[in-house]
């Protein structure tokens, strides 16, 4: 491998680094392109199906997503729907699902702003539908009837029904490098079981230190959660950049729903609110969830990454102050107590009850089985500059052939878009031809 330059390497083995190198590979004429991955098999960490809500967002029953925000998700949503129903029939089946899907409204004011939703979002979302109480109950009996009766609050949802909702990220991962490898007349390496220890510039080039060897390549790609900004740091790079990892627990119920079903946000929260799925691993169940729980960890249930957190914190002033003003807001710091005493035995499974009956008010205590092993972690970034945190992905990009992509949710979803994004960086810097006749598909798709 010494003796080897890549045009392109893609350091990081998850579904986003796995839809970079399949663009690079379908999409482009560069000629010598690997992914680098620490981990035995590819998707083994956020990608992992059990590691996330394997979910499609499209930003239309997403509460905490603008009508601008959900416009830009839906365009990656369609890629990532399109490649996924584009496979041969035996691997589609186990990567993409369709499930009816829908946000509810519980009380006046929650319902006033679905109502309110639903009339903004509608023109550009045609699929959707209104449902009252009784329509409801049609698609989601649980979520309406409590001991044969209907619940007592008012209730109102936006509904998209049979359309493609669930992936199985893992899979989905695991097929895209498989159809990069596939493309002829290129090299396409993967090389797996190979942690990254070091990432220097070396002139024009970049020499990528693994186990005993290196390999060097004229452009990076960093796609690795919160150690993408660990290895930004190592170079210098981003250190404007903290990082605030949240971990995700889920429960187990009995089958209860058909299928996806999520609350209103609350707008004061930087947090998902409670949802209800079929998991796609597990049928015959339902998982709520995911709770919230800040973790100093960069991968879940890895405690070497404690380590690594300390080294990307960079805890200084300015994200002491971000960490404050978090905690200063009541809703946030009620919730984020409220989030730690679901880790107590005897009591969690009781609190979490209580958020999980707003879904189904029927639920009882021995329904609610915690989901042992399940849930991962969001390295969300907290910019010093702007004493912020942020939400959802981002992007360092210093502009000299090398970009690091730390990508929470929606970047599953997104995967394929931000694959188009640094196949667009990566043509200004080495000059290569990328046709984005099948990204711009989406677009026509919407308009006719």
């Amino acid at each position: 491998m010494s003796e080897q330059v890549y045009d392109v390497v893609v350091v990081g083995g998850g579904v986003a680094g796995a839809a970079l190198l399949y663009s690079l590979a379908k999409f482009t004429d560069l000629k010598r392109i690997a992914l680098i991955e620490k981990y035995p098999r590819v998707a083994t960490v956020n990608s992992k199906p059990t590691n996330n809500s394997q979910t499609i967002h499209c930003g239309d029953i997403e509460t905490n997503y603008s009508l601008e925000k959900a416009l830009k998700v839906r365009r990656s949503a369609d890629m990532l729907v399109r490649y996924a129903t584009e496979l041969p029939s035996e691997i589609r089946d186990r990567v993409i699902y369709r499930f009816d899907k829908m946000v509810i409204g519980v009380g006046a004011e929650e319902c006033n702003i679905v109502r309110q939703r639903y009339e903004t979002f509608k023109p550009h979302f045609t699929g959707m539908q209104l449902l009252e109480k009784s329509q409801i109950a049609e698609i989601e009996p649980h979520v309406v009837k409590a001991n044969g009766h209907d619940r007592p609050e008012e209730l109102v949802a936006i509904a998209v029904l049979n359309e493609h909702s669930a992936v199985n990220y893992g899979t989905l991962a695991q097929s895209m490098v498989e159809q990069a490898q596939e493309v002829s007349d290129k090299t396409v390496n993967l090389i797996l079981g190979s942690p990254v220890q070091a990432i220097e510039q070396v002139g024009e080039n970049y020499q990528i230190t693994i186990a005993n060897d290196s390999i060097t390549a004229r452009f990076v790609v960093v796609s690795a959660g919160g150690h993408s900004l660990l290895f930004a740091h190592r170079m210098g790079i981003g250190l404007e950049y903290s990082c605030l990892p949240v971990a995700g627990n889920f429960y187990y119920t009995p089958q209860v729903l058909n299928g996806k079903v999520y609350t209103v946000q609350n707008d004061k929260l930087p947090f998902a609110a409670i949802h209800g799925d079929p998991d796609v691993t597990e049928p015959g169940k339902t998982r709520f969830g995911p709770t919230a729980l800040p973790l100093p960890l960069l991968e879940r249930y890895n405690l070497q990454t404690f380590v690594d957190y300390l080294e990307v914190l960079r805890l200084d002033r300015s994200v002491s102050a971000v960490l404050w003003d978090l905690f200063s807001v009541r809703d946030i710091r009620n919730y984020i107590f409220k989030n730690f005493a679901f880790e107590v035995p005897l009591i969690n499974r009781r609190l979490f009850l209580k958020d999980a009956r707003k879904i189904v008010p029927s639920l009882q205590l021995e329904d609610l089985t915690f989901a042992q092993g399940v849930g991962g972690i969001r390295p969300q970034l907290i910019d010093k500059t702007q004493n912020k945190l942020i939400l959802g992905q981002a992007e360092i990009d210093p502009g000299h052939g090398i970009r690091f992509n730390v990508t929470p949710s929606p970047g599953a979803t997104t995967c394929l878009g931000n694959a188009e994004t640094d196949l667009l960086r990566i043509q200004q810097h080495l000059g290569c031809n990328v046709d984005r006749t099948w990204f711009d598909a989406a677009d026509f798709a919407r308009s006719i």
